[in-house]
């Protein structure tokens, strides 16, 4: 068959499904059947697994013309995929054409969640397509023989390409891919991405720099508007300090309404505890949702997730409460309507959320933002803009990422072992790797064979051999056993798994908060209400709780997130509109809270930027308002602390949120004075950030993770965990001796690079400085907390008080500051 004759084969199969194909999907398997590699931008439920499944079998086609007579074995494409929960349906979509084209290919899934006698069973004969993720993709090569199993592969497709770029799943990835190359030369490489900032980049960085896979590659847009329905939920009365209730579940009714009025909705919770939250309330407020309603969240047993997953696709759900865990790619049909609780602080995580409504070619999706305070309607307003104008965030790659590559050393060298001048080649035509030299590269084989510097004393370090030909290999059965259960970049806290004393197995909490409960002590997690009876060898024993007691909710350290710059940006600006006659809905809402505001202060005009000052009974606070998010205000708040303090002795204790940080003091602060001494400068900002934030312990929190992904430190045997403090405490020691006796130690230098580059964000940081001193900084002497402050104040206030506690003494401030306004 010739091209065109293939491509007709595929036209009539999706006819036969009833189907017409985009251009878009016309354009990729031409790409495809001509040779090239390339990265296709296409929306969720756009039909983009199809434009990459089909043409990998019309080429087995053209390859194999006699295929029904003779059919070589082996594996000849890897779909690469981000998360387990969606090999199933990529799997049952190439299942689908292969059936009925009548070809005789199989297909298997390759993932955590594969059984070991599944595992055996490929190793004597790999499926024909398989799905896979990075973590499983770098265990396969480091099986002994790995480069036979892929040799003859033609097509390895990298789904949901903008989820792993940017993070060290995306560098894995890279390094695999540079390994596959050289085996495989004849592998088309093709990666699936949603729509980010910078498209070009994310080829480049697929398809490795300079290399002849990118020179010999295309950009293919699907160019499909996607329709999205953004409904802000607006409370009847406006309170003019925005703070009420609690995540939101003042507004618990609305929500019910929407609930009542669609097929099947799903709740978006930005956290975990939020979601248990979410649901449990909606239990207590609606028993009518009891059996049509299910909560999902990564930290949830698998079984339930699966079966949730399931029953949405079945229509045997009308609500599910959920997390990111259901961000990407599951297809749910039914679903008409998407409700996010709080801001999702980015514009890409927003739309990919929307899209999980209306999850098919040419249907509109609807999505509802609850505010869990007023001025987070302001970001539902500038969402709003951000669907309109299509504005999305770019996905920053990571760049010399040395813990990654000592694992990936590592497992070369479990398997078969590698030749060094054979891998740097591959390395540094990688992005990640494009600046590494040769004096980078021989200090990380002289770490993973002879322990660094100051580790060579001891031989648990010297991990890899180096033979008498120059190949380097493990030889020790436990340090390869070691090395192959801890491949992945993914490090979080230790979990526990939740177990009922009669057995039946709930999921996993993590073990700081288990660790604050006492046997007796009840919890809600789930969606149960259990009492905790005993921890024993990293399970928790629990059975059902007497619904009398009470109860605290399951809650996950995860970290809060914070505006992306393009959100920031779009938030900035719709707040400037408050001084204008451009009211959008969610900007004529808040009438009362700026009517508030400008009574005590100003609403803050594009070329301003306001410091608010005032006294309560707690001190003197200075709020500062930059819209910039939180990372950058926790660096902003310790560096503004810092070079105040310079000029008298005072000490803060600080907050900060999304809209702007607090300084707090016993003293009061001679704004005129520190002003005069360019408080904003970016001068020095690299030194007095490290003075003023204590950089070098956040490095250490840094390092922990960076250990582990490196090997340097053994998280533990599956059952037997080892706890978080003890594997700070390991990576602690080590930091102390890299930063004693070996300073120039490349892991302990990474360390502090990613806290400026990806935590504190300087770059950002030093943009949104220039920005302000370019402004004019208006200071307002205020007689109590404004509007604008309240969001910021009761921040500082939850992380010393029980929600309950919170509500009450928020009640108490409200009224208290209200009392004069009549």
């Amino acid at each position: 068959m010739n091209r065109e004759q293939l491509i007709g084969l595929a036209e009539s199969w999706f006819k036969d499904q009833g189907w017409h194909s985009f251009p878009f999907q016309k354009e990729t398997w031409r790409a495809f059947l001509q040779g090239k590699n390339g990265l296709l931008n296409a929306p969720t439920g756009s039909g983009k697994t199809y434009a990459l499944w089909i043409p990998i079998i019309l080429e087995y086609i053209k390859n194999n013309p006699d295929y029904t007579k003779k059919h070589k074995i082996g594996l000849k494409a890897i779909w690469i995929t981000p998360l387990r929960a969606l090999s199933v349906e990529i799997k049952q979509a190439a299942e689908r054409v292969v059936a009925d084209l009548d070809i005789p290919l199989t297909a298997g899934i390759r993932s955590g969640d594969t059984s070991q006698s599944e595992r055996t069973q490929q190793k004597k004969k790999m499926p024909d397509l398989l799905i896979t993720t990075p973590e499983s993709l770098h265990l396969m090569l480091a099986s002994k023989g790995y480069e036979k199993v892929f040799e003859g592969c033609t097509a390895i497709i990298i789904d949901e390409w903008h989820e792993l770029l940017g993070t060290k799943r995306g560098v894995q990835t890279e390094l695999a891919l540079s390994r596959l190359k050289s085996i495989a030369p004849k592998m088309r490489i093709w990666g699936i991405s949603a729509t980010i900032g910078n498209m070009e980049q994310a080829q480049e960085v697929l398809l490795g720099m300079d290399s002849d896979a990118c020179k010999n590659s295309v950009l293919i847009r699907a160019n499909i508007k996607k329709k999205i329905k953004v409904i802000s939920i607006i409370p009847e009365k406006m309170e003019s300090y925005p703070w009420r209730g609690h995540m939101g579940l003042h507004l618990i009714d609305e929500v019910a309404q929407i609930i009542r009025k669609s097929r099947t909705t799903l709740i978006f919770t930005n956290v975990r505890s939020s979601c248990e939250i979410w649901f449990q309330r909606l239990l207590e407020n609606y028993p009518e949702f009891a059996g049509v309603m299910a909560m999902h969240h990564g930290s949830i047993n698998r079984e339930t997730r699966l079966w949730v997953e399931q029953a949405i696709r079945n229509e045997e759900l009308k609500v599910v409460v959920c997390t990111s865990s259901l961000d990407l790619g599951v297809d749910f049909a039914p679903v008409e309507t998407i409700i996010q609780i709080g801001g999702p602080k980015g514009i890409a995580r927003f739309l990919q959320r929307a899209g999980r409504s209306g999850h098919q070619p040419g249907k509109e999706s609807v999505i509802y933002f609850l505010a869990t305070h007023a001025i987070e309607l302001i970001e539902s307003s500038a969402l709003k803009r951000a669907v309109e104008e299509t504005v999305v965030e770019d996905r920053i790659p990571y760049l010399n990422s040395w813990d990654v590559l000592v694992q990936y050393l590592n497992t070369l060298a479990v398997s078969d072992g590698f030749y060094p001048d054979e891998i740097f080649e591959e390395v540094k035509k990688t992005f990640c790797y494009q600046a590494i030299t040769k004096e980078n590269w021989n200090w990380i084989l002289n770490f993973i064979s002879k322990g660094s510097q100051s580790l060579q004393a001891y031989d648990e370090y010297k991990k890899v051999e180096i033979e008498a030909d120059g190949l380097f290999k493990i030889h020790s059965r436990s340090t390869a056993m070691h090395h192959r259960m801890q491949i992945g970049t993914i490090v979080g806290d230790s979990v526990l798994n939740v177990k009922f004393l009669g057995g039946g197995y709930i999921g996993s909490v993590e073990e700081r908060f288990i660790s604050s409960l006492k046997p007796g002590d009840t919890f809600t997690f789930a969606g149960k209400n259990l009492e905790l009876f005993s921890v024993r060898n990293m399970q928790v024993l629990v059975k059902k709780a007497q619904t009398t007691k009470t109860s605290r909710f399951a809650s996950w350290m995860g970290g809060r997130m914070t505006l992306s710059a393009p959100m920031s940006e779009l938030l900035r600006q719709e707040l400037y509109k408050a001084n204008t006659d451009k009211l959008t809905p969610e900007l004529k809402a808040l009438a009362p809270v700026f009517k508030r505001q400008r009574k005590e202060s100003i609403v803050p005009g594009d070329d301003e930027f306001l410091i608010e000052t005032f006294k309560t009974r707690e001190g003197f606070h200075a709020i500062f308002y930059p819209f910039e998010g939180r990372f950058v205000h926790e660096a902003l708040a310790s560096l503004l602390a810092y070079r105040i303090s310079l000029l008298s002795p005072i000490s803060f204790s600080l907050a900060y949120n999304d809209y702007g940080f607090e300084l707090l003091s016993d003293q009061e602060i001679n704004m005129e004075d520190v002003l005069d001494n360019n408080l904003f400068t970016v001068s020095h900002l690299h030194s007095d950030l490290q003075t003023s934030l204590n950089s070098t312990e956040m490095a250490k929190r840094k390092f922990r993770d960076i250990a582990v992904i490196a090997g340097l430190v053994f998280t533990g045997y599956p059952g037997k965990i080892i706890k978080t403090k003890h594997l700070q405490s390991s990576s602690q020691l080590l930091f102390e001796v890299f930063k004693e006796y070996e300073p120039d130690n490349l892991l302990y230098l990474q360390s502090y690079r990613e806290t400026f580059e990806h935590q504190l964000e300087e770059g950002r940081l030093t943009i949104a400085l220039k920005r302000i001193e370019n402004q004019k900084i208006v200071v307002k002497q205020c007689q109590k907390p404004t509007p604008f402050s309240f969001p910021i104040i009761t921040d500082r206030l939850r992380e010393k008080l029980s929600s309950e506690s919170l509500a009450e003494r928020i009640k108490k401030m409200t009224a208290s500051y209200m009392k004069n306004e009549k």
